[in-house]
């Protein structure tokens, strides 16, 4: 019988800063295609047209336990790509006892803070929203995706989707 595999441990690092034991949580990248329907004479229903990715299809959330000057400093990043971060990630296979490693890198910058509430004795979070221009899954050393929206880049399982379209536009 197969199990499936469950994060156990978690690191986050900005811009190479290790921030181990400071993020209790991330939400990654809900990754989304933009689509259009299109039916035409002779087509008895509609098909979904991929026009690439959706506004925000590659943005994250994450939470720091409290505050941290210089995380909040990187707010005023000018550049779309200004900030890298890594999330490296220990999943176990519950079936076999193995640790699987995964890491998601992604560059963007900050485009919303949510400072949470302050009260006396409450445990503190303060809440960011990364919007980005990059993703890359890796998964056991294995690249699995990556999408490089300012290059026109796009691999899935190490297929170049948009190789022949690069080209085609003289990239």
């Amino acid at each position: 019988m197969a199990l499936p595999r469950k994060l156990k441990y978690f690191n986050m690092f900005f811009d190479g800063d290790n921030y181990a034991g400071m993020v209790p949580e991330i939400t990654p990248p809900k990754l989304t295609k933009k689509t259009e329907d299109y039916q035409a004479g002779g087509m008895p229903g509609a098909i979904a047209v991929d026009l690439g990715f959706d506004a925000g299809a590659i943005d994250m959330d994450i939470t720091l336990g409290g505050m941290d000057a210089g995380l909040l400093k990187k707010w005023g990043i000018a550049t779309a790509d200004g900030m890298q971060t890594r999330f490296a990630g220990s999943y176990q296979d519950e079936a076999t006892g193995e640790a699987v490693p995964c890491e998601i890198q992604t560059r963007g910058r900050f485009t919303e803070l949510d400072p949470g509430t302050a009260k006396t004795g409450d445990d503190t979070s303060h809440k960011y929203t990364l919007k980005n221009t990059y993703f890359k899954l890796t998964i056991a050393g294995e690249e699995i995706m990556e999408i490089d929206l300012l290059n026109m880049i796009y691999k899935v399982g190490g297929v170049d989707v948009l190789e022949k379209h690069r080209a085609n536009c003289g990239l």
